[in-house]
């Protein structure tokens, strides 16, 4: 009673045959071709430099407390979902870059929040770009160039400022 359908004579054709089924994904890659780049010149390999949407703009982001940032020295916020990537194009969380200033190319979403970050490599820094100095939404309240009169807390009553009527 034979139960073995397979001959003795197809099995080294089976695995030849999956020992190839993982050279098309590799083909697929740019990992095997830097890997002789690398070894075969003595050169240091230039960082890739990366394609950036025309919107995005030019800034330094510091990340105090997650989603909390400062965008060229002023408070802003990441959106929900906001996509960091590092110099590698690798995507990163807000933790590890506390308190690092870094220069980036990012973006807005329609709310006005930070929605898109890439960190920039030397390459890339080196290009100009135009930074985010406009400012989308004012919500102070008030400001040192109020033309209000002011009170420094040790003005005696009689002598506070007082508002037109």
């Amino acid at each position: 009673m034979n139960r073995c359908t397979i001959r003795f004579s197809t099995l080294p054709l089976l695995a030849a045959c999956t020992a190839l089924l993982g050279l098309p994904a590799l083909a697929q890659t740019d990992q095997g071709t830097q890997a002789v780049q690398t070894t075969s010149s003595s050169e240091a390999v230039k960082p890739n430099v990366r394609q950036f949407p025309a919107k995005a703009l030019r800034g330094e982001m510091v990340v105090l407390a997650p989603p909390v940032i400062t965008m060229d020295g002023k408070q802003d916020r990441l959106s929900v979902g906001a996509r960091i990537r590092d110099a590698n194009n690798h995507f990163t969380l807000s933790t590890p870059l506390l308190n690092k200033p870094l220069l980036v190319n990012y973006m807005r979403d329609n709310t006005g929040l930070v929605q898109e970050v890439w960190i920039l490599n030397a390459e890339e820094a080196k290009e100009k770009r135009p930074g985010g100095t406009a400012t989308l939404f004012n919500f102070t309240t008030g400001s040192s160039t109020s033309t209000a009169p002011a009170d420094n807390g040790k003005t005696p009553y009689h002598q506070l400022p007082a508002y037109k009527r």
